[in-house]
């Protein structure tokens, strides 16, 4: 366990868990969501692959907010709004600095928009093949690891898609159009980070 990491976020008024595994992760995001909220999440590929849109949805008590399930990209659009005033925003992180700081970056803004402001509640979830020693490393790593990845799963055309390489691109297709650090949060209990003992995401 990353005592330090748990530590530093907690002076950055972050609330922090340690889960070992994958599944104790899932119990805990459940924990933390109270019946009768409005949930929902950004792109994250860690939410979908710890099944938590299906689990959240079968709860049967929760408003769920799912881009996935609509057909239009005008429908798609009223959520990403709805989800301002949700109770509870789902996301991992692109990278996450030994201390504390929260490396993500995004194409349409819509993702870090919420981290910054709107829910009441922003709930990570991250894997340990997140952690980076350093904020410069953070970003190394969301720029040349998860970009790349995130590119060619959404079928973006940049040039990263093609080597798997940064180019720092002015793309019109950019994913790293918006970079976001979260170094504190203003408001106590509202962003919680999940840390888990595994690898997830990218």
């Amino acid at each position: 366990m990353n005592y330090e990491l748990i530590k530093n976020l907690k002076r950055r008024n972050i609330e922090a868990f340690y889960c070992p595994t994958a599944a104790e992760a899932v119990e805990k995001v459940s924990s933390l969501i109270n019946d009768g909220d409005t949930v929902t999440w950004g792109g994250s590929a860690t939410v979908r692959e710890l099944g938590l849109p299906d689990l959240l949805k079968s709860r049967g008590t929760l408003n769920v907010l799912d881009r996935d399930s609509v057909p239009t990209p005008e429908e798609k659009q009223q959520i990403y709004l709805q989800a301002f005033s949700a109770d509870v925003f789902l996301t991992s992180a692109n990278a996450i600095s030994e201390d504390g700081v929260i490396v993500n970056i995004d194409g349409n803004g819509n993702r870090v928009a919420a981290i910054t402001w709107g829910p009441k509640k922003v709930i990570f979830i991250i894997g340990i093949n997140k952690i980076a020693p350093t904020i410069e490393a953070a970003l190394e790593r969301a720029r040349n690891i998860a970009a790349p990845v995130n590119a060619e799963r959404f079928d973006i055309k940049t040039p990263c898609k093609i080597d798997g390489k940064c180019h720092n691109c002015n793309s019109p297709e950019s994913i790293c159009s918006y970079v976001h650090f979260l170094r504190n949060s203003r408001n106590k209990g509202r962003h919680i980070v999940i840390l888990v003992g595994e690898e997830l995401g990218y």
